[in-house]
């Protein structure tokens, strides 16, 4: 299986297929609407307008897995996005990421890309002290440990890189910039 042979389920029910993506950089992001990284949208939203035209996607799948940061309807996520951060991007149906009930699309990012820690600084510190708490061995497992984990994938269709919320959205910018 590749990345072209995945799909993921729009809010009005039809399928969006990894396929239309072909020959594209694409950052799949899992997304919430209360949380502390929301405003990563703002982050989100310059690259695409910066890099759309040069063959860049995002795919926004919201979740609400991590203490309920995204509770409301699909429309209703929707138009927040669109009001408070003015995003164009495909926005996906609310989905989960992690545990049997996972989309395919995630378990196969995590397939790919693994946990590989928060980097430095406040922000990291206290992700990790906040995940000790719900799974003491969250450094040892490749599921999604909170809202805004990042994956790209290369015009190849290769995953190559997994950039957990804290990390910093200028750097990723380079990277994503790079592929380009």
């Amino acid at each position: 299986m590749s990345f072209y042979d995945l799909k993921v389920e729009a809010p009005d029910g039809s399928q969006v297929e990894m396929n239309n993506f072909k020959g594209k950089v694409v950052l799949v992001v899992n997304t919430a609407t209360g949380c502390g990284f929301t405003p990563q949208y703002e982050q989100l939203e310059k690259m695409y307008e910066d890099f759309h035209d040069k063959g860049f996607e995002i795919v926004d799948v919201p979740c609400n897995q991590f203490r309920g940061q995204a509770p409301e309807s699909d429309e209703e996520i929707h138009q927040f996005c669109r009001i408070k951060y003015n995003t164009q991007f495909p926005q996906m149906k609310k989905s989960e990421v992690n545990g049997e009930n996972a989309i395919e699309l995630f378990k196969y990012l995590k397939d790919k890309k693994t946990f590989e820690g928060f980097g430095k600084g406040a922000k990291a510190l206290a992700m990790a002290a906040m995940l000790k708490t719900i799974d003491k061995d969250y450094k040892n497992n490749s599921e999604i440990k909170w809202n805004f984990t990042k994956f790209l994938v290369n015009r190849e269709g290769e995953v190559v890189g997994r950039f957990e919320p804290t990390y910093d959205m200028g750097k990723l910018r380079d990277v994503v910039e790079d592929l380009l």
